[in-house]
């Protein structure tokens, strides 16, 4: 079994203003305050998304680097592991747990605006609704993507105006279109005649974007099979929406979740532009173009190079002053910012692998296995209750005690709960011991279910690595 971490073992690694921080870890997932950060935002409310400029705030420079972000996770997972006895220990006491580093969302979006500065983001809601993930994200004068009456509810609870909300979803239920109409929502995406129709009679005030068709069928989650229209039907559209005398404000497109084919981008752009130039000539003076998603931060670079060459050749800055682009970014600013951590409640010897079982698994946080197709790689937290967190980041030299293979699985009954079939450890780990994940910010804690009894009674550890 293994032993209690001792904090000796992590002392000699946190140096200066990074020991003083270790204080400033909340760990209530229902806590309302705030971090204190180091941005200022000009807050905008007030501001109506459909004209330009309705986003206006100042990143700054980021004053820390990835080292400095990891000390801090670390701190907060060994001070939450760390008094923990497993012989004596409850189950809330080695429930999965989150460290999110808030510090993160500055970083990335400074990143984002080098990249693509005529971007503006909506954060797609979808894929991560922690709460305070959410209020860090407003305070940085984002928009926010919301597929649903509940996720529209939820930003507005955190005191957000509904002026910074796409509804996001082309096929909407009727009393989620009322809904949206109560709480003056008003801009969405479309991408039939029949949805058209329906929001002429509930909701007609509402500004439209059509979605379009993508050729996303490299991408990790394609969702073109579902969504968007063709070419030809987007122009019946605009011709309904005349018809109709309906509000078009512009064209939207995905690329699909986890893009791979960044050309898809260019053409997405360059399809928008006839559509735009065709709804001009019935007499409508779009200003919108919403460029979706499918971006990750470890592809940022190569992707916005082809996607801003397009934005600049098929919409240039000096001749489209009023134009607004939008993207419905969430993988990109919540994957980074999450770090998931799960107890070794059960060991099994083989043969040729030794199996592991963790308290949380493909039913519960780890659901983005099988429903966003990711490809997890745990890491050693603890081995033999030994600290093995800095030398995963080759911060010392790594004495390897063991190179075994495992397979690690889930908690639940079902042979389907497998986290990852074969997998060789650096060290030997026991009953007790805790693995790691990072990246683990998107498509996770928004799917957990309670299957088998099961529960996702998570919590989480909020820090900030830029403050």
């Amino acid at each position: 079994m293994a032993s209690q971490v001792k904090i000796s073992q992590l002392l000699p690694y946190l140096k200066g203003s990074v020991r003083g921080q270790i204080t400033k870890i909340r760990y209530s997932r229902s806590d309302k305050r705030m971090e204190p950060t180091s941005i200022f935002i000009q807050q905008l409310e007030s501001k109506d998304l459909t004209k330009k400029p309705f986003f206006n705030y100042n990143l700054g420079v980021t004053s820390k680097s990835y080292y400095d972000s990891q000390k801090l996770v670390a701190s907060a997972l060994f001070n939450r592991i760390r008094k923990i006895d497993i012989n004596t220990c409850q189950e809330k006491d080695i429930a999965p747990f989150y460290v999110c580093d808030l510090g993160e969302l500055k970083r990335l979006a400074v990143k984002l605006r080098k990249c693509l500065p005529r971007i503006h983001p909506f954060y797609a809601v979808k894929c991560n609704n922690d709460s305070r993930l959410l209020r860090a994200i407003a305070n940085l004068g984002f928009g926010f993507d919301c597929a649903s009456k509940e996720e529209i509810d939820q930003i507005i609870s955190e005191n957000i105006s509904p002026s910074r909300i796409i509804y996001a979803n082309p096929c909407k239920s009727i009393p989620h279109l009322r809904h949206a109409k109560n709480v003056r929502v008003a801009l969405t995406t479309v991408d039939n005649l029949d949805e058209l129709v329906k929001i002429n009679k509930f909701h007609p005030s509402c500004g439209i974007l059509i979605r379009i068709l993508t050729d996303d069928s490299s991408s990790t989650c394609p969702l073109s099979v579902k969504f968007g229209a063709s070419l030809k039907y987007a122009r019946e559209m605009i011709d309904a929406c005349k018809s109709l005398d309906l509000d078009l404000k512009g064209i939207a497109f995905h690329v699909g979740s986890g893009c791979n084919n960044f050309n898809t981008f260019a053409k997405a752009v360059q399809d928008s532009r006839e559509l735009f130039n065709y709804a001009e000539r019935q007499g409508f003076k779009m200003n919108i173009l919403d460029v979706g998603g499918g971006f990750a931060k470890s592809s940022l670079e190569q992707s916005s190079i082809i996607l801003r060459n397009a934005l600049d050749s098929f919409f240039p800055e000096a001749e489209n002053p009023e134009l607004i682009i939008i993207s419905e970014m969430g993988r990109y600013f919540s994957s980074s910012c999450f770090t998931l951590a799960a107890n070794i409640i059960s060991k099994r010897s083989d043969p040729q692998k030794e199996r592991l079982y963790l308290n949380d698994g493909v039913y519960g946080n780890l659901n983005c296995i099988l429903y966003d197709h990711q490809l997890v790689q745990p890491k050693v937290l603890t081995s033999g209750g030994q600290f093995k967190y800095f030398d995963n980041l080759g911060t010392k030299e790594n004495h390897v005690n063991s190179q075994k293979t495992y397979s690690i699985w889930g908690p639940t009954c079902d042979g389907l709960d497998c986290i990852i079939s074969r997998i060789k450890l650096p060290y030997e780990v026991e009953i007790g011991d805790w693995l790691y994940f990072e990246n683990a910010g998107a498509y996770t804690s928004v799917a957990a279910t309670s299957f088998n009894g099961f529960k996702s009674n998570f919590t989480c550890i909020y820090v900030n690595s830029e403050y």
